[in-house]
């Protein structure tokens, strides 16, 4: 399952200088490419709402083997995200496109972070692709 959080809605026209001008459904795109390569299969949500995100992630082990997940501003300030992901034991991988260390002080830290089996951020496109990569070989073991 991939989760994007709030705003990535609005990528490819939100702050370009920043976080790039490829588009929420180019990324998604990008990532189906991927995942066809590598013999997997993948679901996406996104949604501007804690509440759905929480959902989604409690719903998640019944159809799902890993999360990836972009939890965007929920990083730095959702213990509910965090505590939906203790709950459900899925192995998870958080992604950033910007480097979130090298931003604002608030950025910096992430409540999920200390759960998830790593986090790569700053990368664009590839803190996504390198994310898939990573949760798949983590599963395929």
């Amino acid at each position: 399952l991939v989760l994007h959080g709030p705003n990535l809605n609005m990528l490819g026209r939100r702050e370009p200088e920043i976080y790039g001008s490829l588009s929420l459904d180019q990324i998604n795109s990008a990532l189906d490419a991927l995942a066809a390569e590598l013999g997997c299969i993948l679901a996406f949500f996104q949604s501007n709402s804690e509440g759905a995100l929480v959902d989604a992630i409690q719903a998640a082990p019944a159809d799902y083997d890993g999360i990836l997940i972009n939890p965007a501003a929920y990083t730095h300030t959702s213990v509910a995200l965090r505590d939906a992901m203790a709950a459900i034991g899925l192995p998870f991988v958080e992604v950033h496109l910007s480097n979130i260390h090298r931003r604002e002080e608030f950025r910096h830290h992430s409540f999920l972070a200390p759960l998830a089996l790593g986090q790569i951020a700053g990368f664009g496109l590839d803190s996504y692709l390198l994310g898939l990569r990573a949760l798949f070989n983590h599963n395929k073991k």
